[in-house]
C-alpha cells in the first residue's frame, strides 16, 4: 500500500511539474488524443473546434486551470482550453509506433517503468479502466445531471 501511494504521489508531482512550465508567452504541444478549444474558461462554454494530439499551439495567457491559446492554422483559431491538455514538450503524434494513448501518457510523464510499477501492486484492474475509458457522456447530458443534482458546474461568476 505504501508504495502505490508513493507511485501516485510521484506522478501527480510530475505531472504536476509538467504542467507549471506551459508558460504564457511560449509555444506548448496538445498532449491528448483531442483537446476542445473553448470560448471562454468554462467546461460547458461553447465549443469552438479541436485540436489534435500534436498540434502546435501558443499560449497567450493563463488563468488558473486554462490557457489561453491561438494555433498556427490559417485561419488561426483563438480560444481557451485546460491546461492539463497541453505540455511544454514537443509531442509528435505521427510517424510513432506509439498509441496515441502512449505518447499522451508518456508527455505526463508516466511511462513503461511507472506502469510496471502499478502492475506489481497486483491489485489494479486494467480490464476494468479500459472499459471505463470507453464510456462517452455527451456535454448536454453531463449538464443536465449536474444542474439537476444541484453541483457546482463551475460557471464564471
Amino acid at each position: 500500500m505504501k508504495k502505490l501511494f508513493l507511485v501516485i504521489t510521484l506522478a501527480l508531482f510530475v505531472s504536476g511539474a509538467l504542467f507549471a512550465q506551459v508558460r504564457s508567452g511560449n509555444p506548448a504541444w496538445v498532449a491528448v488524443r483531442q483537446a476542445a478549444i473553448r470560448s471562454s474558461t468554462w467546461f460547458f462554454a461553447s465549443t469552438l473546434g479541436n485540436l489534435e494530439m500534436g498540434t502546435q499551439v501558443n499560449v497567450l495567457q493563463i488563468n488558473g486551470n486554462w490557457a489561453q491559446i491561438r494555433t498556427a492554422a490559417n485561419p488561426p483559431m483563438t480560444g481557451w482550453t485546460s491546461i492539463g491538455n497541453l505540455s511544454h514538450r514537443q509531442i509528435v503524434a505521427e510517424g510513432t509506433t506509439a498509441t496515441a494513448r502512449e505518447v499522451a501518457l508518456a508527455g505526463k510523464g508516466f511511462d513503461r517503468d511507472v506502469e510496471n510499477v502499478y502492475r506489481a501492486s497486483g491489485d489494479l484492474n486494467f480490464a476494468d479502466v479500459d472499459r471505463m475509458e470507453g464510456i462517452r457522456i455527451s456535454m448536454d447530458d453531463l449538464f443536465r445531471f449536474m444542474t439537476d443534482g444541484r453541483l457546482n458546474t463551475g460557471e464564471p461568476q
